[in-house]
């Protein structure tokens, strides 16, 4: 049986820009479906329910990030900003009003559609996330049982290490700004204490990197964040 066909929401204003991205998507054998403008591209995902949008944030009629704010309100469908704007402070916007992934114009097709195929893969697991064993390199990590393995043996973590190390797990292949991890692990009390990210991270970077000075998993989005892969 073939694989089902996933459905791409492009929400760009330039009609050019549009259609080749659509055609090149369409070889992939992906289904696109597009909007010109913000109010359209949020009608569009009610409507449509695709299995992803790319959004840029330029967009004439609307900001791109309200767009995105919007559909976050009541849709965590897997959502990549394509922007002609490559400053920290935009990108660390656009992630933490509800965007997965982020890229800079001009880009290269074949790493668009690596993202799609990455936030798609990584979507899919979340769904069942709660119940699920998610592995990177030697370290397993049992959600249900919350227990975590480097190779046959059982690593310690502290409570906080642990909400971090979940916290990445569940969006694994994403960028989770600081904002969003200080939220998510310690609350909205601490959402500007960016010092304890660092110090808990190089804490698991200890027990589960290979190389923790070379973290191969556990990686640093320099001025944003942090990204697991997986």
């Amino acid at each position: 049986m073939s694989d089902p066909i996933v459905t791409v929401l492009l929400i760009e204003s330039d009609r050019h820009l549009r259609r080749y991205v659509r055609t090149s998507l369409e070889r992939e054998a992906m289904r696109v479906v597009d909007a010109g403008t913000g109010q359209q591209g949020i009608a569009m995902t009610a409507s449509a329910r695709p299995d992803l949008v790319i959004v840029d944030p330029g967009l004439e009629d609307l900001d791109g990030l309200d767009v995105i704010r919007q559909v976050r309100e009541w849709s965590d469908v897997p959502i990549i900003v394509l922007s002609d704007c490559d400053g920290d402070e935009r990108k660390v916007a656009a992630l933490d009003g509800g965007a997965d992934d982020y890229l800079t114009k001009p880009f290269s097709i074949v790493e668009l559609e690596a993202r799609i195929r990455a936030l798609l893969r990584r979507y899919n697991r979340c769904v069942v996330a709660e119940s699920a064993k998610v592995s990177f390199g030697s370290v397993t990590v049992d959600l249900e049982a919350r227990l975590v393995r480097c190779g046959h043996e059982g690593v310690h973590l502290t409570p906080v290490e642990y909400r971090l190390l979940v916290a990445l797990v569940r969006h694994a292949g994403c960028v989770m700004t600081h904002h969003q991890l200080l939220q998510e692990v310690w609350g909205p009390s601490h959402a500007e204490n960016a010092h304890y990210l660092r110090i808990y991270m190089a804490h698991l970077r200890q027990k589960l990197e290979r190389n923790p000075a070379k973290p191969e998993h556990l990686v640093t989005e320099t001025g944003i964040g942090y990204r697991l892969i997986v």
